[in-house]
């Protein structure tokens, strides 16, 4: 049992399970009954996704070194947070139970929350799945 860190719109992969959104906003012009056929997610959960106002500061793959390194140390604070401090635990234990995957859009994961929510993941104990280590 473990968890796959995937691009959210792309195939799912064999025994991936529940795909868990961890976005802030839901597909563009996608009518919500579509979303599970078009691989996107069966169940949004923006819980673990960085904060609106967190969201509109950050420049994706454009950022400079310098602007990651904020968007990631307060992208960490954020998650630091009770209530997301639970959803991180409650996932952790989860992925030792059985199959599912967490992700969001964004093409390059090395710029991206998903990264840091693999790293925040595995600190908390999940068991993520072996071909996604790393990337």
């Amino acid at each position: 049992m473990s968890i796959r860190i995937v691009q959210l719109g792309t195939p799912r992969r064999k025994d991936e399970g529940l795909r868990i959104g961890c976005v802030r906003r839901v597909p563009r012009g996608v009518a919500k009954s579509e979303y599970a056929l078009r691989n996107f997610y069966d169940v949004w959960f923006p819980n673990l996704a960085p904060s609106e106002n967190l969201f509109k500061t950050a420049k994706g793959s454009a950022a400079s070194d310098l602007d990651w390194k904020k968007f990631v140390r307060s992208y960490r604070a954020e998650m630091q947070k009770p209530e997301n401090k639970r959803c991180l635990e409650l996932l952790a234990a989860l992925s030792h139970q059985t199959n599912f995957s967490v992700g969001c859009y964004c093409m390059d994961e090395t710029r991206c929350h998903r990264s840091i929510l693999r790293e925040l993941l595995l600190e908390y104990g999940a068991a993520i799945h072996v071909d996604d280590q790393g990337g």
